[in-house]
């Protein structure tokens, strides 16, 4: 009778039962040290390959959020990281920007853009040729923006935003409108108040419907604050207007109490409430579907107080 084939060929030194192991795919038993060195190596030069491939995505994406994404146009991130930034103005998003967004902001933003760097004083009475000149931080798709501006000519209106779309909107309906009190700034507003203007330069501030930040851990990211007030107080002219509507009864609230509480602020209101909403601000369609869901928009309008120097100036 002949001698049983073994199928599974043996390697001199090596235990037959590993080397089955090995063939079928299976992990090695345990005291199996040398293959066991080798996996480890594997594994290690395979999480090694995963470290180098998320770094370099993570570098990638950090480049594209400093590239403009319409050369000519508002810059990914202006001011950089060369300006501390207690207070955000807003929350950077990116949407869809549509073909005639794009047209409007890469042939406008030469003539009405401006990127907040925070690396010059800008000359208002230039820029806007001699006008007053309003704030408005965060304007959304700008509809309301340039309605105010073509109601109100003798007024320049110092838009501010990081929506692309929005800024290509605005610059599109300003056009459409034949509207030239209107500029568009892209940034965040902090740094435009803290270094590119002058004291006293502003004759107004609109904040409309900001983010609300309902939670309560997120309360400290609201940008209607003691801190944000004493800077804007340093820029506005005396008997300036303050104007500022939210359909977010809390922060509503917030803004009615801060802006009450501070010495450089007076209520037009004489019970000291909320205001009814000025013919001037347009009724928006954001506004109006809040509306039919029953919420309730309150506006809050202050003057700069005539008396009183300000707090101490940081900076200018």
């Amino acid at each position: 009778m002949s001698e049983p084939v073994n199928p599974t060929p043996t390697t001199p030194g090596a235990p037959t039962g590993l080397v089955t192991g090995l063939a079928a795919g299976r992990a090695p038993a345990a005291g199996a040290g040398p293959a066991l060195g080798v996996t480890a190596a594997a594994d290690a030069a395979l999480r090694s390959d995963e470290e180098a491939r998320r770094e370099a995505s993570f570098e990638r994406q950090r480049r594209l959020r400093q590239e403009p994404r319409f050369p000519g146009g508002p810059a990914a991130d202006p001011a950089g990281s060369h300006h501390e930034r207690r207070i955000r103005s807003f929350q950077p998003r990116r949407s869809r920007v549509t073909t005639g967004q794009e047209e409007a902001l890469q042939r406008l933003w030469p003539v009405w853009g401006l990127d907040i760097d925070g690396r010059r004083v800008l000359d208002l009475p230039t820029l806007f040729d001699g006008l007053p000149v309003v704030l408005e931080i965060g304007f959304g798709m700008g509809e309301a923006t340039a309605r105010m501006a073509a109601d109100d000519p003798s007024t320049g209106i110092l838009a501010v935003d990081v929506h692309t779309p929005g800024q290509g909107n605005l610059l599109a309906l300003a056009e459409r409108a034949g509207v030239t009190n209107v500029r568009v700034a892209n940034g965040d507003a902090i740094i435009l108040l803290r270094e590119m203007l002058e004291p006293a330069a502003l004759d107004g501030l609109r904040v409309y419907f900001p983010d609300p930040w309902p939670k309560t851990r997120h309360h400290k990211r609201r940008l209607i604050q003691p801190e944000f007030l004493d800077l804007v107080a340093r820029r506005l002219k005396p008997g300036a207007t303050v104007h500022c509507a939210t359909d977010w009864e809390p922060y509503a609230e917030q803004m009615l109490d801060v802006l009450t509480a501070h010495p450089l602020f007076e209520n037009t209101r004489p019970d000291g409430g909320f205001a009814p909403r000025p013919a001037f601000r347009p009724l928006t369609r954001f506004e109006g579907q809040g509306l039919d869901k029953g919420h309730v928009v309150h506006d809050v309008l202050f003057t700069r107080a005539e008396d009183g120097p300000g707090p101490s100036p940081t900076g200018h």
